[in-house]
Parts: structure tokens; sequence; C-alpha cells
């Protein structure tokens, strides 16, 4: 195992992470957000740095969040309907079936 300095370009932190191979500058990692959700990293630097003791070079990696993920980041979920009686009046009494985040759901093939 290979011990890794990551510098997180997008909170503005540093971690050490064990990797079985250093990756290389335009893969993707995958790291635990502060929140608790895992997200998508692209690998914008590598580089190695003489450690403090013997003769060890120790890989560092500057890393930044995916464009897709900071877009996804800014994005609330899908926010289903409210129930409430003055919102299903008039579909439910009308004898439709009330939909509410089915988009979601995939279909039951049987």
């Amino acid at each position: 195992m290979i011990e890794v300095e990551i510098q997180n370009e997008t909170h503005q932190s540093q971690h050490r992470i064990r990797f079985a191979a250093v990756p290389r500058i335009g893969e993707g990692i995958r790291l635990l957000e502060p929140d608790g959700c895992w997200a998508s990293y692209d690998v914008l630097d590598l580089w190695y740095q003489k450690a403090d003791f013997g003769d060890v070079w120790v890989p560092y990696l500057h890393v930044c969040m995916t464009p897709t993920e900071k877009a996804n980041l800014g994005q609330p979920a899908p926010a289903q309907r409210p129930i409430g009686d003055t919102e299903l009046a008039p579909d439910y009494l009308a004898g439709e079936r009330p939909v509410y985040g089915e988009e979601e759901f995939v279909p039951y093939t049987g």
C-alpha cells in the first residue's frame, strides 16, 4: 500500500489515503465528503516530495470535484408535491390517481 497525501481544492483540505497504485493525472477517484456521502474527484496534478525521514519519496495528489458532481451539489433533490387536501382534491375527486415522484421508480414488469 502506498500512502498518498491528497490536497483537495474543493474543500481546501489535506488527507492521507492509502492506495494500491498511485492514480494518474486525469483519472477519477471517489472520496468521502464531510457530510458522509461519496463524491467523484478528478486528479489535477501529481508530484513527489522527499520525506523528512530516509530516502523516501511521498506522492502528492491535487484533486478537484468533477464538474458533474459540482452541478449536482448545487441542485436539491427532486421535490415531491406536498400531500394536502387543497392540492389533492381536484385530481383525486376526478377519479385520477395522484402521482408523486414516480419518475424515480422503475416500472414493475411482472
